[in-house]
C-alpha cells in the first residue's frame, strides 16, 4: 500500500552540490543542452566551484560518457539526452480528456533474471505505471506519451475499466497524500530559498518530484494539488538560468568585439 505520510518543508530531502550534478542541472535546462568551457565556469561560480574542481569534473564526465566535447564546448551524450526527455515531459506531460478508461500493461514474458525484472519494473514505473498485482500495471488513459517498442516484446497493452471506485482505485495504487504533501513542502523550499546554491538544490529536488507525478486526471486526484504550481515554479527557474547563460555569453561577445575593436 502507498504510504501517505507527509514531510514538513524542512524534512524535504535536498542533496548536496557537486561540481557534476551542477553542471548536468545547467545543461539538462538548456536546449541545445551545450555551452563552452568559459560559460560553464561562469555558470558554476556562484555555488563556490572552483574552475580547476570543474575542469577536473568535466574531464571525468566525458571519460563516463556524461558529456561530449567539441573544443571547448561541453554537451550531453546520448543517454543524457534521453534523461532530458524525461525530465521535460515531466515539465511539461501530454494529457488527453479522461474518459473513465484505464491503460493496462500485463507482463506475459517469463524466465527473465532479477536484472531484468528489475529494469522493467524501472521502465513501467517511468511511463507512470503503477502495478495492481505482480505482473499487472496500470492507469488511467489520460496521459500521452511513447511506448518503448521493446515493452511489446515481455507485455501486453490493452484497455480496462475495473469495477473498483476510480477515486479509491488511484488512491490505492499512489501515494497522494505523501506527493501532494512533499510538493507543498518544496514549494515552500523554493518560496523561501535566496542564495543560489539554496535555489539550486530545491529546484533539483522539485524536478526529481514531478519525475515521480502520476500525472492522473484531476477528479481523481485530492484537494489543492500542487503539480502545476511545481511545474510552472520550475518552468520560471530554467527560463531564468537558461537566461543567465545566455546573457553572460552575449555579455562576453560584446566585450570581446570591443576590445578586437581598439586594437
Amino acid at each position: 500500500m502507498p504510504n501517505n505520510a507527509s514531510p514538513q518543508a524542512d524534512e524535504v530531502e535536498l542533496r548536496p552540490l557537486s561540481a557534476r550534478s551542477v553542471v548536468l542541472s545547467l545543461l539538462l535546462g538548456l536546449h541545445p543542452p551545450e555551452l563552452p568551457v568559459k560559460d560553464l565556469v561562469r555558470g558554476v561560480e556562484p555555488f563556490g566551484i572552483a574552475g580547476s574542481t570543474l575542469r577536473a569534473a568535466l574531464s571525468r564526465m566525458v571519460a563516463a560518457g556524461d558529456l561530449r566535447r567539441a573544443d571547448t564546448v561541453y554537451g550531453l551524450s546520448d543517454r543524457l539526452l534521453d534523461r532530458q526527455r524525461r525530465q521535460d515531459e515531466a515539465v511539461h506531460p501530454e494529457t488527453l480528456p479522461w474518459t473513465g478508461d484505464w491503460e493496462m500493461v500485463v507482463v506475459t514474458a517469463t524466465g527473465r533474471g532479477p536484472a531484468e525484472r528489475a529494469e522493467l519494473r524501472t521502465e513501467l514505473t517511468r511511463l507512470r505505471l503503477a502495478e495492481l498485482r505482480e505482473g499487472v500495471w496500470l492507469r488511467p488513459a489520460n496521459l500521452l506519451r511513447p511506448l518503448p517498442d521493446a515493452l511489446g516484446q515481455v507485455a501486453e497493452r490493452c484497455t480496462a475499466r475495473p469495477d473498483r471506485p476510480a477515486r479509491e482505485l488511484a488512491a490505492s495504487l499512489w501515494p497522494l497524500d505523501a506527493w501532494s504533501g512533499t510538493g507543498h513542502a518544496l514549494l515552500t523550499q523554493v518560496a523561501r530559498a535566496r542564495h543560489p546554491s539554496d535555489r539550486f538544490t530545491a529546484f533539483a529536488a522539485v524536478v526529481r518530484h514531478l519525475l515521480a507525478d502520476p500525472v492522473l486526471p484531476p477528479e481523481l486526484l485530492p484537494p489543492d494539488w500542487p503539480g502545476e504550481p511545481l511545474r510552472a515554479a520550475y518552468a520560471d527557474y530554467r527560463l531564468e538560468v537558461a537566461e543567465a547563460v545566455r546573457v553572460q555569453g552575449v555579455g562576453e561577445a560584446t566585450v570581446d568585439a570591443r576590445t578586437r575593436g581598439g586594437r
